[in-house]
């Protein structure tokens, strides 16, 4: 291990981790790998097929990342969400209450934005993707960006990605991209050590007993042999116990970018941070363009289009 990935896996968190309500056992968090994209595209694809996930450290450019973080909170500003006259690029919170009728507005138009498809499909990422898909890499339409207020409840369930996805190929990769530096205690994403292997028993459980659901029901996350919104679970110190491992998180940078398998369970954690800074993150899928493309992620991403 370098003294690098040793300094990272020797801290801890400013705050325990918590997640709907419940605590992480410091025994039951460990930390991602870092992983330098320079080793060359092959070594990180070994990564990837035997960890379930790629920490790619500084594959973005920094200040392009910070300069869209300024981008999205000034345009969200409007809404209520961030502190009145302060930087944008901070996205610290407001004390003020939010209309949150047109955040969801708001956010609606971001995702449909040149902007936002620039930032997606920028240069460094889409080249990295051809390699690492061996092809030609296809960014899916529907893409994800998401804000979390500090010292409020929101986390993400434990799930894994294929659940939504199961119309076209399980050959994608989801990119996740931290739009600021996201520290442990802000609810960056957490990984469940070694559970991509669980991902692919726990579909092959599914598949073998989908054979009374329609075709429609069985590439749907909301049928009736799946958990409320597909979610695997919603508490993670149980799952980290009955599995006897651990909750993987990490210090992301901007500029970061995780790669992680559709079978790979995941989740997020509250975001506690002192300063107040809002959780800014994108979760976007690539994959072959020879490959099947589940016909349902060609649409932007609407709330509630139950994916």
């Amino acid at each position: 291990m370098s003294i690098a990935a040793e300094a990272v896996q020797a801290r801890t968190p400013e705050f325990p981790l918590t997640a709907h309500g419940k605590t992480l056992a410091a025994e039951r968090i460990g930390w991602l790998t870092p992983t330098d994209p320079t080793i060359g595209v092959d070594a990180i694809r070994r990564r990837y097929q035997n960890d379930g996930y790629v920490w790619l450290k500084g594959l973005l450019p920094r200040a392009d990342v910070i300069d869209f973080r300024g981008w999205a909170f000034e345009r969200l500003a409007v809404t209520g969400l961030v502190e009145p006259g302060s930087d944008f690029s901070q996205g610290i919170a407001s004390a003020a209450s939010v209309d949150w009728s047109l955040a969801d507005r708001r956010l609606m138009s971001l995702v449909r934005s040149a902007a936002y498809e620039g930032f997606c499909a920028q240069p460094p990422l889409t080249r990295f993707m051809d390699e690492f898909l061996q092809g030609i890499s296809c960014l899916h339409k529907r893409k994800i960006m998401r804000f979390t207020q500090p010292g409020t409840p929101t986390a993400t369930p434990a799930h894994y990605d294929l659940v939504y996805l199961r119309g076209g190929t399980s050959r994608l990769v989801t990119v996740w991209i931290p739009i600021g530096d996201i520290p442990a205690e802000m609810g960056g994403l957490v990984y469940l050590e070694g559970s991509h292997a669980l991902g692919v028993k726990m579909e092959a459980k599914f598949q073998a007993a989908s054979g009374d659901l329609s075709p429609e029901e069985r590439i749907s996350a909301y049928n009736s042999h799946m958990t409320e919104g597909g979610w695997v679970s919603k508490d993670l110190p149980d799952m980290a116990e009955r599995f006897d491992t651990r909750w993987l998180a990490a210090d992301y940078e901007a500029g970061d970018v995780v790669l992680h398998s559709p079978y790979m369970i995941h989740a997020s954690t509250t975001n506690q941070n002192s300063s107040r800074r809002l959780r800014l993150s994108t979760d976007i899928r690539y994959q072959n363009v020879d490959d099947e493309i589940d016909a349902r992620w060609n649409n932007h991403w609407s709330l509630g289009d139950m994916l």
